[in-house]
C-alpha cells in the first residue's frame, strides 16, 4: 500500500496569510476592525485606513500589536481618488506589494427618499460606491503585474433586499455586487479573485444605535434569533481570501434573514 504525502510548501498552517500585505479600509471600528484583527492573527501585514476615528484605530493597532501582529494605520478618505492613490503608493513603498484589498469603508445617512437631500445621496454614494472604485482602481494594476490579488468588498443585506429609509445606502451596496461580478470576469484569468460579503444585522455600534424597539423587531425576524458578530463576517472574508477557485461570488452572513 502506498501513502500519498501532500506538501504544504511554504504555507504556515497556523498563519496562512504570512507574507501577505493587506489593506482594510474603514478599519477603526466594527466589522472593519475585526477583519483587520483576523487577518493579522493569520499572519498578514495589515494596513488599516481610518477617516474620523483616530482613537479607535489606535485601539485596533494596540490589540493587534499585543497579539504579535503587524499593523499600520493610514488616514485616508476613500471618496477622494487622490487619497486612494496615495494609499496604494504608500503601502507599496513601505511593504513592497499589495496582495489583499478589503473594501469595507462605508457610511449611512438614512432618510425616506421624499425627504432625502441631494447632499445625503451624494455623500453616501461617494464613500460607499465611489470609494470602492477609487481603492480598487489604485491597486488593480499592481495586482495584475504580480499575477495575484484578493479583493473582497463588504456589501449588505440591504443591497439584496432593500430597507426602508435607505435608498442611498441600498443603491451603493447593490452597486458593489454588480461591480464585484463584472470585475471578477475581467480578472479571473489573471490570478485575481473578486468577491463580496453581505452582512445582515451585526452587533456593531451602528446597529446598537438603533432604537430598542426597532432592534428587537429585527432580531425577531432573524431565523437564528440573534444579531451576528463582527468575527463571523471576518471569517467569511478570511475564507474568500484563501479560496483560489472562488470568484464573483457573494456570501451572505445574515442568520437566514434573507435567502
Amino acid at each position: 500500500m502506498t501513502t500519498t504525502v501532500f506538501e504544504v510548501g511554504k504555507v504556515n498552517a497556523l498563519k496562512p496569510l504570512e507574507g501577505k500585505v493587506a489593506i482594510v479600509t474603514g478599519a477603526s471600528r466594527g466589522i472593519g476592525a475585526e477583519i483587520a484583527k483576523v487577518l493579522a492573527r493569520n499572519g498578514a501585514t495589515v494596513v488599516g485606513t481610518y477617516h474620523n476615528s483616530p482613537k479607535h484605530i489606535q485601539d485596533v493597532a494596540k490589540t493587534i500589536e499585543e497579539e504579535g501582529g503587524k499593523f499600520h494605520a493610514l488616514h485616508v478618505d476613500v471618496s477622494v481618488y487622490e487619497d486612494a492613490e496615495r494609499l496604494a503608493l504608500e503601502v507599496i513603498e513601505n511593504f513592497g506589494k499589495i496582495d489583499i484589498l478589503i473594501n469595507n469603508a462605508g457610511i449611512t445617512k438614512d432618510r425616506t427618499f421624499r425627504k432625502m437631500t441631494k447632499e445625503e445621496w451624494d455623500t453616501v454614494i461617494n464613500v460607499n460606491l465611489n470609494g470602492v472604485f477609487n481603492t480598487t482602481k489604485a491597486v488593480i494594476e499592481h495586482m495584475l503585474a504580480q499575477n495575484y490579488g484578493r479583493i473582497v468588498s463588504i456589501s449588505s443585506i440591504v443591497g439584496q433586499a432593500g430597507a426602508f429609509g435607505q435608498t442611498n445606502y441600498a443603491a451603493t451596496k447593490a452597486g458593489i455586487l454588480g461591480f464585484t461580478k463584472s470585475l471578477a470576469l475581467e480578472t479571473a484569468s489573471k490570478g485575481i479573485t473578486v468577491n463580496a460579503v453581505c452582512p445582515g444585522y451585526i452587533g456593531t455600534e451602528m446597529v446598537a444605535a438603533m432604537p430598542e424597539e426597532v432592534l428587537n423587531n429585527i432580531v425577531s425576524k432573524v431565523p437564528m434569533k440573534r444579531l451576528g458578530e463582527p468575527g463571523e463576517v471576518a471569517q467569511a472574508v478570511l475564507y474568500l481570501i484563501q479560496a483560489d477557485y472562488v470568484t464573483g461570488q457573494v456570501i451572505a452572513v445574515n442568520g437566514g434573514l434573507y435567502m
